[in-house]
């Protein structure tokens, strides 16, 4: 028996980080398959007719064990890799792929929860129980159960290539970030850079033994170099850096990873019936078909596009006006826009930072949530953690019940991967009578505290945190039955919706009171900053909702239609980008090969649900707006109806419990002055 396969002997059952060695997780997931098969057998091996007791809610409880490995190791390969760890998960990889076949492809398994679900109208479930069935069904039948053998074999080998395939898009685009630095020694260089960014930059340069100053394809390094620098030609270096990753004619080179992960999606669809990978995973969204999105993708098109074209011509002009630059490059957006805005609105991100210490912006999402949802958040130091920098929370309801274990890890490093997110390390499930509560994460990537100074966030960094800090409170509020229906287990264009909505907080003067404090003085954030804030919220919004949907368009021209005849990704990406393109092409960028959203995350037909999402959260915000901001009644119908809820309903359900009707596009237009 292997540390990850005993119960853990910690408070609250949490992960025993400290005590788990690499090697310990290999055999851990041989152990942990045996015994979800074996739980599986049980099933199958049962001799009394099938019912939703032993056939339905038996498989869904079935597997904890691996879940728990699973959900560690994963989490630990994004946040705190390594060499060694990389190697064991393209091991595991397979195992785990072969496993989940052997579960969707065992017919005997599958004979049984047919049985159950025909009897469905006869059960008298409730809607949870309805909507487990509903999802235990279509993941065989969506998954080959009802394929011939030989093509049951065939989904075999597609699915175990596209994990091995995906986890190695995921490493070559690590490994293209950390291999580029840019190493300054000429102080000129550093012109117009904020200082915390130099002195971040020294510090590395310092760490590695180097003179002068040494900046990386981290966000915290890359965004704010290619915002400030005054060099041109180093802000190309940089931008090109970037966009180049995987593109490159070196070992990372993804190219051919994008064109086969494409090839074998829409393979595996025909395979199962579908036209394309988009028409399986659409089915099951709220959004529900490839033409619908392309639908939705195209009318926000038409809205945002004449904007968008009139706020690059006033970017253009200012670029022109202000350093002769006759032709506007990509590494220009960022450092003009920023320019311009400061220009506009007298505010610039450096203003800002001084009010938004990351412990007390914290501090602010945590008041937000108990003022809403009547959470309170103890900071724990008998909490096994995998990281000096992760700081771990009990959270406690009203009555001081313990509603979730929240991990919190704020800072780039070696072994991490870029970007924000939310995970958990164990679900929220009610077995037996005992409630089990959640361990939710969030895991960031911003600027570390310096000698001189705490960890001062953007305002970018800032909507990020309350951002992810929605998505754990979907997590940490998750009240149902079934760990497969709870928390963030919704429709994948659904999963946004508490996220989103939690930036609105960080516009309102209300909100920012709690915690935009001066990290030196304690003066409150002064009310023209605030307002400036709000005002600057539109900016280049037309610009930004083209942007977005350039990726959504480019996510469907993958997977909405026959990849086969792709050969060239750059000529492909080009004829994707046409409609939105306002920028000149760049010969040594692709965005394909690095977009990890789409080719290692689960956003593969589904990153217009970002924009989905917003229509959804601009329409529910308004309803707190109408009522208060903290009224607590509509907070209440929020988590009583969406945030405890999971996936137990369909969301359209859920939505129109909460807000009385359907949501309606005009108040994201509205919100984004589009209108």
């Amino acid at each position: 028996m292997s540390i990850l396969t005993t119960k853990f002997d910690t408070k609250f059952d949490t992960a025993p980080f400290s005590k788990i060695k690499n090697e310990d997780y290999l055999p851990a997931f041989q152990e942990g398959i045996a015994l979800a098969k074996a739980e599986i057998d049980a099933i199958v091996q049962n001799q009394e007719a099938p019912t939703f007791k032993n056939t339905i809610e038996a498989l869904d409880f079935s597997g904890y064990t691996l879940d728990r490995i699973s959900s560690i190791f994963f989490n630990l390969n994004s946040a705190e890799t390594n060499d060694e760890i990389q190697k064991i998960a393209q091991e595991v990889s397979p195992l785990l792929s072969e496993f989940g076949n052997d579960i969707r492809l065992n017919a005997d398994l599958f004979a049984k929860v047919k049985t159950v679900y025909e009897q469905k109208s006869s059960l008298n479930l409730n809607p949870e129980q309805t909507t487990l069935l509903d999802e235990k069904y279509k993941s065989f039948s969506r998954n080959g159960a009802n394929l011939p053998e030989d093509k049951k074999i065939k989904l075999r080998e597609i699915d175990k290539e596209l994990s091995k395939t995906s986890l190695k898009f995921g490493e070559n685009v690590l490994a293209e970030t950390q291999a580029f630095q840019l190493h300054l020694t000429d102080e000129k260089d550093l012109s117009g850079l904020p200082e915390g960014t130099i002195e971040a930059a020294r510090s590395l340069a310092k760490s590695q033994e180097k003179d002068g100053w040494i900046f990386t394809l981290d966000y915290p390094s890359y965004v704010p170099f290619v915002t400030y620098a005054n060099n041109r030609e180093l802000r190309k270096k940089m931008s090109i850096a970037f966009g180049a990753k995987g593109f490159q004619d070196n070992e990372f080179n993804n190219q051919e990873n994008v064109l086969k992960i494409a090839k074998l999606r829409f393979e595996r669809a025909q395979l199962l019936g579908y036209a394309t990978h988009a028409h399986f995973v659409l089915e099951e969204r709220m959004a529900e078909s490839p033409e619908k999105v392309l639908t939705f993708e195209n009318d926000l098109l038409a809205k945002a596009k004449p904007a968008a074209l009139k706020e690059f011509a006033e970017l253009t002009a200012f670029a022109k006006k202000l350093d002769g630059i006759e032709q506007l490059e990509k590494w220009d957006g960022a450092y003009y826009s920023e320019k311009l805005k400061q220009e506009l609105f007298n505010l610039d991100d450096e203003k800002l930072k001084p009010y938004f210490q990351l412990e007390k912006v914290l501090d602010g999402a945590f008041t937000t949530a108990q003022k809403l949802y009547g959470l309170s958040f103890e900071e724990t130091f008998e909490i096994d953690k995998y990281h000096d920098e992760v700081t771990t929370y009990e959270v406690k309801d009203i009555d001081n019940n313990l509603v979730a274990i929240f991990y919190a890890d704020f800072f780039p490093r070696k072994g991490k991967r870029n970007g924000a997110w939310m995970t958990s390390y164990k679900s929220q499930f009610v077995k037996d009578g005992s409630n089990e509560r959640p361990h939710i994460s969030i895991v960031c990537n911003f600027t570390k505290p310096t000698e001189t100074k705490p960890s001062l966030l953007t305002f970018n960094e800032v909507t990020t945190l309350f951002h992810e800090f929605g998505h754990a409170l979907h997590g940490m509020l998750a009240d149902t039955t079934y760990p497969s229906l709870s928390g963030t287990s919704v429709y994948w264009d659904f999963v946004e919706l508490p996220s989103q909505i939690m930036e609105n907080w960080c516009y309102e003067p209300e909100a920012l009171a709690l915690f935009a404090y001066h990290y030196q003085t304690d003066e409150m954030i002064p009310i023209e900053l605030v307002q400036k804030i709000k005002e600057s919220a539109n900016f280049q919004e037309g610009i930004a909702t083209m942007r977005q949907l350039s990726f959504g368009l480019l996510d469907m021209g993958w997977h909405a239609q026959d990849p086969s005849n792709i050969k060239d990704i750059k000529a492909f990406e080009t004829e994707q980008f046409a409609q939105t393109q306002l920028y000149p092409e760049v010969a040594e960028n692709a965005m394909s090969t690095s977009f990890s959203h789409i080719f290692q995350g689960g956003y593969s037909s589904g990153y217009y649900s970002y924009k989905w999402a917003e229509v959804l959260d601009a329409d529910a915000f308004e309803f707190f707006k109408e009522k208060g901001i903290f009224n607590r009644e509509v907070a209440d119908k929020f988590k009583d109806n969406i945030l405890s809820k999971g996936g137990t309903e369909h969301p359209i359900i859920l939505y129109k419990r909460f807000r009385g009707h359907e949501p309606s596009p005009d108040a994201l237009l509205k919100r984004a002055g589009l209108l």
